[in-house]
Formats: structure tokens, sequence, C-alpha cells
């Protein structure tokens, strides 16, 4: 367990480099957002969360009853959870947009496209296509 990381996760960092690519400006980890979302783009009110499929229980119901009944219980709480805080910041009004680990690492170009079109042309145009140079 002290292995895992809820930060810095290589889909997390493909990610990262994704946003930097297209030049948006984003924050990771916002505090002051309910359960922290991953990546935030303020401007546009959208809110990016890259979830690990075992950690956050992607197709949960197909593979839940090989857990011992601790870890089926963790991932229970974990996916609810995360439902209750998407509900709270569409409820203050962010976009959410929930992408898994597999779609990261299988399919980035499919990822690149889906964060263009939530986060829209304007934001997308008025950043560029490419990071800033410093």
């Amino acid at each position: 367990m002290a292995r895992i990381r809820g930060r810095g996760t290589k889909p997390e960092l493909a990610v990262e480099q994704m946003l930097l690519k297209l030049g948006i400006e984003f924050e990771t980890h916002a505090r002051d957002l309910p359960g922290r979302p991953d990546f935030i783009v303020r401007s546009a009110m959208v809110a990016i969360l890259v979830d690990g499929d075992f950690w956050h229980g992607w197709q949960f119901n197909r593979w839940r009853m090989k857990l011992s009944e601790h870890w089926e219980r963790k991932i229970a709480g974990n996916i609810r959870r995360d439902a209750r805080n998407g509900k709270l910041l569409r409820t203050a009004g962010w976009r959410v947009l929930r992408l898994w680990e597999h779609q990261v690492t299988s399919n980035p170009a499919a990822v690149a496209r889906r964060i263009k079109r939530i986060l829209g042309p304007e934001i997308v145009d008025r950043c560029g296509s490419t990071a800033p140079r410093a």
C-alpha cells in the first residue's frame, strides 16, 4: 500500500503532457474543489479526473467477487465517493471529464480529442496548438 501513489501516476503524467502540448493553463489537485480533481481548467470550468482502473472500479461488477471482503468494500467506497464528488462538481457548475487509465494508455489520441472537445474551441484556439516556449 505504501507504494500506491495518488499523484504523479503514469496516466496522470500522460494527460499532463497532453495539456501542456495543447498550451492549456491548468491547475493540479485543487484543494478548493470536491475530490481534488487531478486537473482543472478554471477558465473553462472543466475538471479532469484520471482514474486508475482498479482503484476506481472500472467494470467493478465483473471482478468484484474475486476480491477479499476488505478490498471489495474499499473499492465500492471509492466508487461512491467518486460519484458524490462528481455530483458536487457538476452542481457547482463544473463540467467533469473522467478518463480511465486504460483509455489514456491505449488510445492517447482519442483522449486528447476528448479533452479538446470538452474545453471547446474558444479555449483551445486561445491557448494555441503548442505550449509556449520558455
